[in-house]
């Protein structure tokens, strides 16, 4: 039988694998942007309208980019690359949760700072409302596992520390 502590840290590093791995996905998913909107123009259909024309135009504009000034690309694959540093920053908590919380503040800070970015550069950048709401869904659902882990390694410095101290 797991005693408290062991419950509490498998907990924490289950949620860190969880948030390493879908930084290091989202990391990854931004290299092949040409090629996912192309799958997107196939499957158009299954999107609202309001969508479709978004994607039509977003599609367009990243292939003849990509045609005529290929280098621009550049700045989407260092976007990516930092996603998969940024992930390994939380290799930290998974490994000694208590001694590296900040690094879990950290992103839990960056998580908050998603929604202003989003509603002001959208609008100087003429991103759609929605495309901003579904940005800023990335640091609402980030900042739930971050919030999670948070708590409990706090319970789990508090048993730590408890349990340190003598009777």
């Amino acid at each position: 039988m797991k005693t408290p502590e062991q419950r509490l840290k498998s907990k924490i590093k289950r949620l860190m694998i969880f948030f390493i791995a879908a930084l290091v996905l989202s990391g990854i998913t931004a290299f092949p942007i040409e090629s996912q909107l192309a799958v997107a123009m196939n499957y158009l259909d299954i999107f609202p309208v309001t969508i479709q024309h978004w994607l039509i135009t977003i599609y367009d504009a990243v292939k003849s980019t990509n045609d005529n000034y290929p280098y621009l690309a550049y700045g989407t694959d260092w976007l990516a690359f930092a996603h998969i540093v940024i992930a390994t920053a939380f290799i930290g908590p998974l490994r000694d949760p208590v001694r590296n919380i900040r690094v879990v503040q950290f992103g839990m800070i960056a998580c908050m700072m998603v929604i202003p970015l989003a509603f002001i550069a959208g609008p100087i950048r003429n991103i759609p409302l929605f495309w901003q709401l579904i940005d800023c869904s990335f640091g609402v659902i980030g900042i739930i596992p971050l919030y999670i882990c948070y708590r409990n390694i706090k319970r789990l410095e508090y048993l730590q520390h408890n349990s340190l101290t003598p009777q």
